[in-house]
């Protein structure tokens, strides 16, 4: 395996403790010292606490895209509501596989930074977005295969799923409730919802 880079690991690092910790509790000092590096390397990667944050949230809406990307090229549907069932279940094994990430998008200072910061609220979208246009792909296939209600709006089915879906995942992410009692009753929910029954 190659070796990560000094900024990878400086990123790897700073979502295990902004993710656990917040950004307020987590000093530059904390992250360099996980890192396993000089205090100063921190600034010549990152020029604040902010600036890292940001880039932190940028590597998780990669990692989302890039996860979801190569979980549609290895698995096969057979029809646009199989995708979507299957898209919602991903997200949750997601969430379980990738805690942090899903911890750090429910930290408070996230949305509070994304009020007076455009990239990092670019990031934020671009993390939602990308969720819900996976369902509505799915969506949107299911109507062109009639497995899917055609009286749907794709779009709006797709926010409510997402929202479902994240419902749960707070409820997990805040030690509530474990998402995964309930697993089929989402995936039921979900093919309930959006089926078409014709």
């Amino acid at each position: 395996m190659p070796k990560r880079s000094k900024k990878s690991t400086i990123l790897s690092m700073a979502t295990t403790l902004f993710a656990g910790k917040g950004f307020t509790n987590t000093s530059m000092a904390e992250v360099a010292s996980m890192a396993d590096i000089a205090g100063a390397t921190i600034f010549y990667h990152f020029k604040t606490k902010e600036d890292l944050f940001v880039s932190v949230l940028e590597s998780v809406k990669t990692g989302i895209v890039n996860e979801f990307s190569l979980y549609f090229q290895e698995e096969q549907f057979t029809s646009g509501l199989e995708m979507l069932l299957g898209a919602v279940a991903y997200h949750l094994h997601l969430a379980t596989a990738n805690r942090e990430w899903f911890l750090l998008l429910r930290r408070h200072y996230t949305y509070e930074l994304a009020a007076v910061n455009p990239v990092c609220r670019k990031y934020l979208e671009d993390i939602y977005t990308c969720l819900v246009d996976i369902f509505e792909k799915a969506l949107n296939l299911g109507q062109q295969d009639d497995s899917i209600n055609q009286d749907l709006s794709t779009r709006k089915t797709a926010l409510i799923i997402l929202a479902m879906v994240d419902g749960i995942i707070q409820l997990e992410s805040n030690n509530l409730y474990n998402a995964g009692a309930l697993y089929g009753e989402i995936i039921a929910s979900c093919r309930r919802m959006v089926e078409n029954k014709q």
